[in-house]
Formats: C-alpha cells, sequence, structure tokens
C-alpha cells in the first residue's frame, strides 16, 4: 500500500526543498494528498511546489500557509528561487486561509493514515496543533527536519525560524515521530558539477536544476538536508535512531531554539544520529526517470 503523505515546506529558499519534493511525487510507494508552504511569501513558494507538480504530470492541492513566526521577526522574508518562475511568467492564484482547513480534514478524514512531513519552520503545524490539539494523535507518522542533537549545541535554521511553534509540536502528544537533524543532514552532500551530472539524466530533477542556477551563484554544493528527513519514510535503515524527547528551549533568551534530545526507552521521538551515504543515493535516485 502507498504512504499516504502531506508535505509541509518554506521551498524557495535552499534547493533541498525543491529536491524533497520532487523525490516524493517520483516516488511509488507515496500517495501525496497536498502541498502547504510556509514563512515569507508563502504564495511564491506554492507556485514553485505546484510548477513541479505540474511538470511531474500530477495533480494535487497546494496552500499557501502561516508568512510569519507566532512570536517575533520573520527570519525568512523572501523566497530567492522564484526568480526562475518570474522570467518564464508563471502565475497562480491561491486562497490564503485554505490551508488550515485543509490539513484538518485531511488528517481526520484519514484517521491512522496521514504521514506528515516538515522540512521548514513548523509554524504551519504549531498553529494546527494548538488549534486542533486531537490532531497529532490522528496522525500515522510525523517526519521533520530540524534541530541538531548531538556534540557541539547551536540553533538550526528550521527550529530558529519559528522555536514556539516547535516547542508546540514537540510538547505534544504526537507519536512515531522521526527526526533528522543536522547531526546527520550535513552528511549528505552532493557538489554542483556532480549534482548537474546527475540530475540531468532525469526529466523532474532537469526542473530543479532551473532553481538550482540561483542557488548555485552563492555555493558550489547541495546538502540533502530534507530529503532524507523523507526518505526514512519509506527505507527507515538508511539512518540510525535513538529514541527518546525533545525538548526546545523557549525560556532562556540566550538559548532560544535549541534542541535538546533526552534519551528514553518510552520517549515518542526517534532521533537519527548515523547515515549510510550509500543507502540513500541508491534510494533516492531509484525513483526518477
Amino acid at each position: 500500500m502507498k504512504e499516504k503523505v502531506i508535505l509541509d515546506t518554506d521551498i524557495g529558499s535552499d534547493i533541498d526543498d525543491a529536491i524533497c519534493l520532487s523525490y516524493l511525487l517520483s516516488n511509488p510507494d507515496c500517495e501525496l494528498l497536498g502541498v502547504t508552504t510556509v514563512t515569507g511569501e508563502a504564495e511564491k513558494r506554492s507556485m514553485m511546489a505546484d510548477y513541479l507538480i505540474e511538470k511531474a504530470g500530477k495533480k494535487i492541492p497546494v496552500f499557501p500557509g502561516c508568512e510569519i513566526p507566532l512570536i517575533g521577526e520573520q527570519k525568512q522574508k523572501y523566497c530567492p528561487q522564484f526568480e526562475y518562475l518570474e522570467k518564464i511568467f508563471y502565475r497562480k492564484s491561491y486562497d490564503k486561509f485554505g490551508w488550515l482547513n485543509f490539513l484538518m480534514k485531511t488528517i481526520r478524514n484519514n484517521p491512522g493514515e496521514i504521514n506528515l512531513v516538515t522540512i521548514g519552520p513548523l509554524t504551519n503545524i504549531g498553529i494546527l496543533f494548538r488549534f486542533d490539539p486531537e490532531i497529532p494523535s490522528l496522525l500515522k507518522g510525523f517526519y521533520i527536519m530540524g534541530g541538531k542533537f548531538f556534540g557541539d549545541k547551536g540553533v538550526e535554521w528550521n527550529i530558529g525560524c519559528d522555536p514556539y511553534s516547535a516547542h508546540i509540536v514537540f510538547s505534544s502528544n504526537i507519536k512515531n515521530v522521526y527526526i533528522c537533524g543536522l547531526d546527520v543532514t550535513t552528511k549528505v552532500t552532493m557538489k554542483k558539477e556532480e549534482v548537474i551530472k546527475e540530475f540531468s539524466k532525469y526529466n523532474l530533477l532537469k526542473e530543479v536544476l532551473n532553481f538550482a542556477e540561483i542557488w548555485f551563484r552563492g555555493r558550489d554544493i547541495i546538502t540533502f538536508h530534507d530529503p532524507l528527513s523523507a526518505t526514512i519514510l519509506f527505507k527507515k535503515d538508511i539512518c540510525d535512531f535513538k529514541k527518546g524527547k525533545v525538548i526546545v528551549e523557549i525560556e532562556n533568551k540566550d538559548k532560544i531554539g535549541i534542541t535538546e534530545f533526552k534519551e528514553d526507552t518510552d520517549g515518542n521521538v526517534n532521533v537519527a544520529f548515523k547515515v549510510s551515504l550509500d543507502k540513500f543515493f541508491s534510494h533516492f535516485f531509484n525513483f526518477f526517470s
């Protein structure tokens, strides 16, 4: 049976979101029910998602979500990779307030069947969990790219953009959570020349290269943060996990956004601490044509 998936993404900033969406669209074991976008210029991010969905030959609803964090200023105000869609005059209009209803309705209509994959700040999901506290218990699984748990502590971008929403999420009654933090995602990289060579072999990834041209202006490497977090839904042994609880710091103003992991066999979160690069890349490229 296919896994039913909803993707929540800040596509348009780091290129790995577009890569992750392309993977989900290409994986025959994935039934992508919808996409919600988050952070600044959410409508432009939605257009990027829609563009890739169309190029994949599919019809999947996309909803722009919340553009500002629960508290504080937005750190991610713009969607730089939308520049490519401006160049080709790609435009769409959206219901600005449909995202919350879509998430609640879809999850409630499919109890115990939906896998929520979040690869951006957790603003939409924090609001969803606060608005409807029963939602976490209705999910089948929750897959997150975010945090940093082992070794030197620091604030990871997705959590740091809205630590208060992240606190709501990890303080909820959510179960079957799998999270890939910087401890593992930063190990999954590919240099520009190799990306162009490999992505040029596959139709949908060729489209991603259009956005990657903008990404590569300031760097010559791609880190597969978000795709790693999605692949473990379908192939758990790509990573090794420790079970426990995650705490997001929101009280100490000097440490806001830092994620702490407490190992506990009764915990609700599985945190990745080791990744197999061979297993990841073999699995990832297996589904593209």
